[in-house]
């Protein structure tokens, strides 16, 4: 057990180290070269930088303290954890590489600086943490009220951009607009928590798979059932999931009972008590 978790740290940490290279090259060859924002923390922190000349990753640095507090609080430890180390290494990262424009036209510059942002935040979460800033609290917003976190942080970042618009022009905004909305788009298709389906499980071995399944936790309503053409009666489980755990189910299930037929929809909302994984 103890190897295993090594492992998964081991692989979380390399991870979250992909995704502060990819945020920081996003934002020092695609963004700042443009005056661009990237939104949250790290525009307010590039809108001071461009203002003063102070360094852009230093004060990313210093604004995401109040928000990995918060995270602790609101979150988990192993969360805030690898969240921590994440915003360490983009600052780290954001020293070392240069802050020259990759490409030329500031609208391609918001595109993929926006595509490459996202698919680092969005590598991040799916490891277990985040790239700090409104990436923690739309992770917590995401927890408490079940919607794409992609669209939470695109959401808390439009502040932001009107902030820019009204300082510098609305060019620049418009187009600080479309990377903000690139990288919630990219983030929504890595980070897949909040996605939930149904499975529909019919089998002959419900004692165990209902015992694997509690310890995911996923709650189970089993049914019982009659085949129209057998006559013989079965158990069909009845559970929600989230995408991100659909793979683990699919292994359950041909473990125990190869032969289980199931049928997997996709849940459209859920009203009552349904466990969310901090």
């Amino acid at each position: 057990m103890t190897r295993h978790l090594n492992i998964r740290n081991a692989i979380s940490l390399l991870l979250i180290l992909f995704g502060a290279i990819l945020v920081a090259a996003g934002f020092n060859r695609f963004l700042i070269p443009h005056q661009l924002l990237s939104g949250g923390v790290s525009g307010v922190a590039m809108i001071i930088g461009y203002y003063t000349e102070w360094n852009i990753g230093l004060l990313y640095l210093l604004f995401n303290i109040p928000i990995i507090v918060w995270g602790v609080i609101a979150v988990g430890r192993r969360f805030v954890l690898l969240s921590i180390v994440a915003v360490a290494l983009t600052t780290y990262f954001m020293q070392v590489i240069p802050e020259e424009p990759f490409i030329q036209d500031p609208l391609l510059g918001a595109v993929f600086g926006g595509v490459l942002i996202g698919i680092g935040c969005g590598i991040s979460l799916w490891a277990g943490g985040s790239s700090g800033g409104f990436d923690i609290v739309g992770y917590i917003l995401s927890l408490r009220w079940n919607f794409p976190i992609g669209t939470a942080i695109f959401a808390l970042n439009s502040g932001v951009v009107v902030m820019l618009g009204y300082l510098f022009n609305w060019d620049l905004a418009l187009r600080s607009m479309l990377s903000i909305f690139v990288t919630g788009k990219v983030v929504d298709m890595i980070h897949i928590r909040q996605l939930k389906v149904t499975a529909f499980i019919v089998t002959r071995c419900k004692d165990q798979i209902v015992e694997r399944l509690h310890r995911l936790p996923r709650g189970v309503t089993v049914i019982k059932t009659e085949g129209a053409y057998t006559k013989s009666s079965q158990d069909m489980l009845m559970t929600v999931t989230s995408r991100y755990e659909l793979a683990e189910l699919r292994k359950i299930i041909r473990e125990i009972d190869p032969k289980a037929f199931v049928n997997i929809v996709e849940t459209v909302d859920i009203i009552g008590e349904f466990r969310r994984h901090k």
